[in-house]
């Protein structure tokens, strides 16, 4: 039986009713195993789903309860998991034809330490091919819909895990960020979106998109990010970029008052970058929520970075390693490629390595004038997006503000911290006026994802966004 109320609530909440017997959890599991055969029809925010699996699972961890048994703090939690992570016996597609059969014979090291603190896996969420583009849809399963408009796209490519959370089809999804992939369904599907710093979470098998890629959680509230943030952070040997974990623990960072670890603070909002493209109605929104942090007692500047466009040299790092890694096949599947991909690689295919190095270059030079920026100010504010969400089954808008855009320049906000690896969330803060969310984006210093987490936690309790939901 279906119950709203249950499924709207924080995965915190649930592990602390499951943990004090005040709710089993096989009872969490069907409750919300009812609410996905109810709408993922209409959503399709699961692309796999792991129905019976989850149920003994729950048995199993409902048993342990009752032995006095606690696996650890996310025991019986459900979680959903991007389509591009390896989970151990479920099929992986990667959101591609190439892929359509494939059951890893292992988990990738988030998935094992999920399990091992109890969480329930409910099945897998859809993705573009290869996580390549910035909405949701593929040849496999085809496209995603926005819960609170199913005209529209969720964003992407984590826009399955999106979905599922503004939908009240699971409190936590597991999303994969290139270029944006967690911050723009986020922004799009308004939910929270947490960016951890780059090899906070360990990643394996290595993406193709290895310099640029993150793990992170979606949910629906700041303290669920820093729950799962606290299973997740940690080094891996099997990543050699991994981070150690930190001290103290992301959720207990959260503890106290919110709002004063914000007294004194110098924030830098930023509505355009200096060349960005934005609608004046979102960027209304966002500069609305960004001036709410004065209200924390925060000095905040609106300025200009001063720093170029870097989309072409972010395209070297995600474009062109990604076809590599299909180059030596492409003739021969490039039929089962989603058009666009396709598209991508023959424009790019003949890039020499001398530009690949110059890009290196540049990256180098644009971390040194945004690491100069933040010695002066402790965070960024931007909108997440420069516009709602559009319609599904396009890949991009074709302009924005007037303004032509062209691959991923649609998102000026979110693929720069790619390049420089920094920790960003992408947090609820209104609506447009056709009823679309609109985000706003912290970033941090780098390393710094105490701080963004904590600020994300300070604005939610002077803006709580979790009283309004889809109509669904």
């Amino acid at each position: 039986m279906e119950d709203t109320e249950l499924c709207y609530r924080s995965a915190t909440e649930l592990a602390n009713d499951i943990a004090s017997k005040r709710i089993s959890p096989l009872e969490v599991i069907d409750t919300f195993l009812a609410r996905i055969e109810r709408l993922n029809a209409r959503l399709n925010a699961y692309c796999t789903l792991t129905a019976e699996v989850a149920r003994e699972e729950a048995r199993k961890d409902e048993a342990a309860i009752m032995r006095g048994h606690l696996l650890g703090s996310m025991h019986g939690v459900p979680v959903s998991i991007k389509d591009v992570i390896l989970t151990k016996g479920v099929r992986t597609t990667r959101g591609s034809k190439l892929y359509e059969n494939f059951v890893p014979n292992e988990d990738a090291p988030l998935i094992e330490r999920l399990k091992n603190v109890g969480a329930i896996i409910l099945g897998k969420t859809n993705t573009p091919e290869f996580g390549w583009k910035g909405v949701t849809d593929n040849r496999v399963f085809g496209p995603t819909r926005n819960p609170w408009n199913l005209e529209r796209t969720p964003g992407g490519s984590s826009g399955g895990a999106s979905a599922q959370v503004a939908a009240g089809l699971g409190p936590v999804a597991i999303g994969t960020d290139g270029g944006g992939s967690i911050r723009i369904p986020a922004a799009f599907s308004g939910c929270y979106g947490f960016k951890p710093s780059f090899g906070r979470i360990p990643l394996y098998p290595p993406s193709a998109l290895e310099t640029l890629s993150h793990a992170g959680p979606l949910t629906n509230t700041v303290r669920d990010a820093a729950l799962v943030m606290d299973v997740l952070a940690g080094s891996d040997d099997r990543d050699r970029n991994s981070l150690p974990g930190s001290e103290p623990d992301y959720l207990a960072a959260l503890d106290g008052d919110p709002v004063g670890l914000w007294r004194g603070k110098r924030l830098a909002w930023s509505p355009d970058l200096g060349y960005a493209p934005i609608e004046p109605e979102v960027r209304q929104i966002a500069e609305t929520a960004a001036r709410r942090f004065s209200d924390l007692g925060c000095e905040v500047e609106q300025v200009n970075p001063g720093w170029p466009d870097p989309h072409e040299t972010w395209n070297y790092f995600f474009y062109d390693p990604l076809i590599a890694s299909i180059a030596d096949r492409f003739d021969e599947v490039r039929d089962l490629l989603d058009p666009g991909l396709v598209a991508a690689a023959e424009r790019r295919g003949q890039v020499k390595v001398v530009d690949y190095l110059k890009a290196q270059f540049a990256r180098n030079e644009y971390w040194d004038q945004v690491r100069a920026f933040f010695e002066r100010y402790d965070l960024l504010l931007t909108p997440t997006m420069p516009l709602g969400a559009f319609e599904i089954l396009r890949d991009a808008p074709d302009q924005i503000a007037g303004r032509p855009v062209q691959g991923l320049g649609w998102s000026p906000f979110t693929f720069p911290f790619n390049l420089t690896g920094q920790p960003a969330a992408s947090l609820p803060c209104g609506f447009t006026t056709d009823g679309l969310p609109v985000g706003l984006q912290i970033v941090g210093r780098r390393h710094a994802d105490y701080a963004v987490l904590r600020a994300s936690a300070a604005f939610e309790a002077i803006a709580p966004w979790r009283g309004r939901r889809p109509e669904l």
